[in-house]
């Protein structure tokens, strides 16, 4: 962006509802400049600004992959007036949004590795991305083998269920789904908290690094079982997606220690984390 202040124009293309408590949705967005769908790069884990006028601005990470080059998705959760303001929206409807901003995963780093990607909830939307970007037909080769351990509360609160279906039909990924309670009514996937399922299906750390996003009390508990399957902590990579504000460093509210989210992360490696104030 020449401005990072002022958003770009985008159409609302398809929605969809992911969830049951129906309070989660998928946005389709178009461009509808041209100079800004060729401006517009971004990589896996990066976040925009959404903004609806006159109700203000929300940070949500990008859900769809780069390699989509026509269009861009936001999974997003009603939790305030801007979100609640952009459920109400439907296809033809507009939006701006600002960005790409932040950094992004490290896809240098996990070419040629094992790569397990972590994910809880409603923060799954970078990691689809990423898990997307990995599995194209340009890019498979660059990755050895790909794990993806997800899991919600319930089977209804399980996001891009479809996807999930598609990826366990793969034979090149392996994917494991969770959900916490047992006896949910037709569920025949894993039951458990993720930590768990980690545990018990993440491959060996030689070789692997770990990608982990998702709600703070299941990154708090998942990091440990990483550490203890031998996962170095340079090989462990996680997203303080909550800290996100402005976008741009300028408000102040996302700092933590010498470091801005909106500007050094929302990105961070467990070993960059252990450098920055007790609370994180």
């Amino acid at each position: 962006m020449s401005n990072p202040y002022i958003p770009m124009p985008m159409r609302v293309e398809k929605v969809i509802t992911e969830v049951d408590t129906r309070d989660i949705k998928t946005f389709r967005l178009s461009f509808q400049r041209e100079e800004d769908r060729d401006s517009f790069q971004f990589m896996p884990g990066q976040f925009c600004e959404l903004s609806v006028p006159g109700k203000g601005e929300s940070p949500i990470g990008i859900a769809s992959s780069p390699l989509e080059r026509d269009y861009v998705e936001f999974t997003v959760m009603m939790a305030g007036v801007v979100t609640t303001e952009l459920h109400s929206m439907e296809p033809g409807d507009f939006m701006g949004i600002r960005g790409p901003l932040g950094n992004h995963y490290p896809l240098e780093r996990l070419k040629g590795k094992n790569v397990v990607v972590v994910g809880g909830g409603f923060a799954f939307t970078t990691l689809r991305s990423l898990t997307r970007y990995m599995l194209h037909p340009d890019n498979r080769r660059d990755f050895a083998d790909i794990t993806v351990i997800y899991g919600a509360r319930t089977p209804g609160l399980l996001l891009y269920k479809d996807e999930l279906k598609t990826w366990m039909d793969r034979e090149d990924i392996r994917t494991h789904v969770t959900v916490d309670p047992p006896g949910a009514e037709g569920w025949e996937g894993h039951v458990g908290f993720v930590p768990t399922i980690v545990e018990q299906v993440a491959p060996g750390a030689g070789e692997s690094v770990a990608v982990v996003c998702g709600p703070p009390i299941m990154i708090r508990f998942t990091l440990p079982v990483l550490l203890k399957l031998g996962f170095a902590r340079e090989d462990i990579v996680t997203s303080l997606e909550m800290r996100m504000k402005c976008g741009i460093g300028k408000c102040g509210r996302c700092n933590v220690g010498e470091k801005y989210v909106c500007l050094h992360g929302p990105v961070f490696t467990l070993a960059e984390l252990d450098q920055l104030p007790s609370e994180y």
